[in-house]
């Protein structure tokens, strides 16, 4: 009985750790681990949202717009463009001496800009003007010789058909006239080629001096006095421009229009233009023309529009959205109400747009229907009313029910 006993062997396969049984514990204490997880975001999530410091937000109110009815047909963007635009350059060679343009300077036509060292130019033109005086001295002394030669020539005459003179001197004496009206001739040849070299003596002294070409205002100042320009590009330090001169009555806008859009637009047609440095600033225009030719590499058409009325804010260069409108087919119609909030306060959610309203202190998600983009506004067609204050700005992402504080 005892061999039986001393012979058995323990059973060592119930000790060892059974690998479903390591994943079913390892299973177990992740879910855990990710329960715990989720809590404790959650818990900063509601704290954030609902006891942190308020986000601050900037809201406006939904408002209703009254029109003629007119629509917006199309919505583009541009810039502001002077159609009278220079830049102001010298017509010689030289070295400015005084610059009186400076940026913002309302000019006058004729008005100085710039000078440059005449001191060449007016040596030139005082070497001709002595030319020219000396060829004229030569010839009034030549015009009183040839009056004599031929009161000499008169008596020879008289005494060559007496006899008392040879042929040869009446010969000699004719010659001495003719001589003096050669001299003469060519004095006077002297004098019209010096006097042309004085008036473009004079141009060019003319030109050390430069003028505004129209009425309007510097924009950019290009050179400094004692620096070097030319009519043209020539290295080095050599400036070819003075300033820049913007025509302010000229200004329009230029904006290019998909070629698959650009048979909605028509000359005269009335447009609405938004400048972003004042995007509440609705300004009144219409398109003045469009160019006839395509850029195939963006396939735009660029269509520019005239303001009805310019203002001194208008500047060139600004950027500028615009609307183009057509008209209702029956103009005499009621004019239509539109409900309109600012396109910042209207967000996509999952397809949806939603707004943001400001309540109490908290935020209210509401999804809404809008229409079309009218400028800087979106036409609300369901789920808002008029006064309802909307978030249009806000420091951190914005959800249903946070609390937050109006930016002053």
């Amino acid at each position: 009985m005892n061999s039986n006993i001393s012979n058995k062997q323990p059973d060592l396969s119930m000790l060892q750790i059974r690998p479903e049984a390591k994943v079913k514990t390892e299973s177990r204490r992740g879910l855990w681990i990710g329960l715990a997880i989720a809590a404790v975001l959650a818990a900063v999530v509601f704290f954030y949202l609902f006891s942190g410091r308020p986000a601050l937000v900037e809201i406006a109110a939904v408002r209703v717009e009254s029109t003629s009815g007119a629509y917006t047909v199309l919505n583009a963007s541009g810039y502001v463009t002077p159609r009278r635009r220079t830049t102001v350059a010298a017509k010689i060679t030289g070295q400015i001496t005084a610059l009186l343009a400076e940026e913002g300077m309302i000019v006058k036509k004729g008005q100085v800009l710039a000078r440059l060292d005449d001191a060449d130019a007016r040596a030139r033109l005082a070497q001709f003007q002595r030319q020219r005086d000396v060829s004229a001295a030569t010839i009034r002394e030549s015009e009183v010789g040839l009056a004599n030669a031929e009161k000499t020539l008169e008596r020879m005459h008289k005494l060559l058909g007496s006899g008392g003179i040879s042929r040869e001197s009446y010969d000699q004496a004719a010659a001495q006239v003719d001589t003096f009206k050669a001299r003469i001739e060519l004095s006077r040849a002297e004098v019209a080629s010096a006097e042309a070299a004085v008036r473009v003596s004079q141009q060019d002294l003319e030109n050390c001096v430069i003028r505004a070409p129209f009425d309007g205002v510097v924009v950019t100042k290009d050179a400094q006095v004692g620096e070097m320009v030319s009519p043209m590009s020539s290295g080095g330090f050599t400036r070819t421009g003075i300033a820049t001169i913007v025509d302010m009555q000229s200004l329009e806008i230029e904006v290019d229009v998909n070629e698959a859009y650009i048979a909605k637009i028509t000359i005269n047609q009335k447009v609405t233009a938004v400048l972003d440095a004042y995007p509440d600033w609705k300004i009144p225009a219409k398109v003045r023309t469009v160019i006839p030719t395509a850029d195939r590499q963006k396939a735009t058409v660029k269509v520019r529009i005239g303001f009805d009325k310019l203002d001194p804010k208008i500047l060139p260069d600004m950027g500028v959205k615009v609307s183009f409108l057509e008209e209702e087919a029956k103009p005499s119609a009621v004019p239509v109400t539109r409900l309109l909030a600012p396109k910042e306060a209207v967000r996509m959610d999952q397809g949806v747009s939603v707004v943001y309203l400001y309540k109490d202190g908290r935020l209210e998600r509401r999804a809404v229907k809008t229409g079309v983009l009218r400028g800087t506004d979106q036409e609300i067609l369901s789920g808002l009313q008029v006064g309802e204050q909307v978030v249009t700005r806000s420091e951190r992402a914005l959800a249903d029910g946070m609390k937050v504080r109006i930016r002053k």
